[in-house]
């Protein structure tokens, strides 16, 4: 789905949010004259990428986080846009360390509201929710990038970490190529408010293998900081 609302203006007022301090500082370099705002006990710091104008929250970790999160900052700040940026685990269909997966859908693993609903859909809302802004996506400076991927993202309130729990999550949802457990709620926020949303993840590690706990340990040292500047490219 495209959205008129990216090209209808010179500049685009983008809200960005991540989980971790660890994203939270590889993404603040990126940022030009910055400014601090709290809003309901989050910090959201305001400045520009390129043209545009972004603001920038850390939510901490999980749905329900990622969701007060979410209102917060659209309600505050407005966005013409919303993007989810971090990290995620891959699920060794497509996506492999320090690759950036833009998803395209996003769908819970750990969602079941009973008889009449699909495995992974919330009752009453679609079984999955599409990104939108494939305009963007698009853009020569990202289609471009060898290391970006598109596809589903699965996500849930579980640090997937064994092949038991990646083999359940692709029981739910069998065509994801990574998973997270902040980007189904602000992807729910995102649609109830009608508000267009992305999800551009950077693959730390793959759930299951035998050193998946040394993956994501090192990852934090070894990621070049060039894997967030996906992001810049697309809002700049």
């Amino acid at each position: 789905m495209t959205d008129s609302r990216f090209f209808n203006r010179q500049t685009m007022k983008t809200g960005i949010i991540v989980a971790m301090e660890s994203e939270l500082d590889m993404l603040l370099p990126l940022v030009e004259d910055m400014k601090e705002t709290t809003v309901n006990g989050y910090t959201i710091r305001q400045g520009r990428m390129g043209a545009n104008e972004v603001a920038i929250m850390q939510t901490g970790i999980g749905k329900v986080n990622a969701a007060v999160g979410a209102i917060s900052l659209i309600d505050t700040f407005n966005p013409d846009l919303v993007v989810n940026t971090g990290i995620a685990g891959g699920t060794g269909q497509g996506a492999g360390i320090l690759d950036v997966v833009i998803a395209d859908r996003i769908g819970y693993h750990d969602v079941y509201c009973g008889p009449g609903n699909a495995r992974g859909q919330v009752q009453g809302l679609p079984e999955l929710f599409t990104c939108r802004g494939d305009q963007l996506v698009n853009l020569a400076a990202v289609s471009a990038n060898p290391a970006v991927r598109r596809g589903l993202i699965a996500s849930g309130d579980l640090f997937v970490s064994t092949p038991a729990e990646l083999r359940a999550v692709l029981e739910v949802q069998p065509e994801a190529v990574a998973v997270d457990m902040e980007s189904g709620a602000i992807a729910q926020v995102c649609h109830l408010r009608d508000v267009p949303f992305l999800a551009i993840r950077v693959v730390s590690d793959t759930p299951g293998v035998e050193n998946h706990h040394e993956q994501y340990g090192e990852f934090f040292t070894i990621a070049p900081r060039s894997t967030f500047e996906v992001v810049r490219a697309l809002l700049s």
